[in-house]
């Protein structure tokens, strides 16, 4: 009895991650175990690249947060704690793009948390 092979199936798998390592280099992007392993790791990346995506903006959302409201004598830790005891729910996305954006509106949350 002949051999059978599902050959249709797998080009299409190898054309799937070969068309993920475009833009590879060398044997990266042409020899299937080295693109698969490239691919692999790439795709790693990625996903750790995304997480550490929203620590950052976190990050930088304190930041600006923390310098906006030095400017009236207050820490950012007392600032978030005033706003939790006054029930103010803002995030602190809409917080810093109010202290970047609109000053105006971010001293009114300042002086009502004060």
């Amino acid at each position: 009895m002949p051999r059978s092979v599902n050959s249709v199936a797998a080009k299409q798998r190898k054309k799937k991650v070969y068309k993920l390592a475009k833009g590879y280099f060398g044997r990266r992007k042409n020899v299937w175990t080295v693109t698969k392993n490239a691919v692999e790791k790439g795709l790693t990346y990625a996903f750790v690249g995304r997480k550490l995506k929203k620590r950052d903006y976190r990050s930088m959302w304190i930041v600006r947060i923390n310098a906006a409201v030095r400017n009236y004598g207050m820490s950012y830790s007392v600032f978030i704690k005033k706003l939790a005891d006054a029930n103010v729910n803002l995030n602190r996305k809409a917080l810093a793009d109010l202290a970047l954006n609109d000053p105006q509106a971010f001293e009114a949350i300042v002086n009502k948390v004060k």
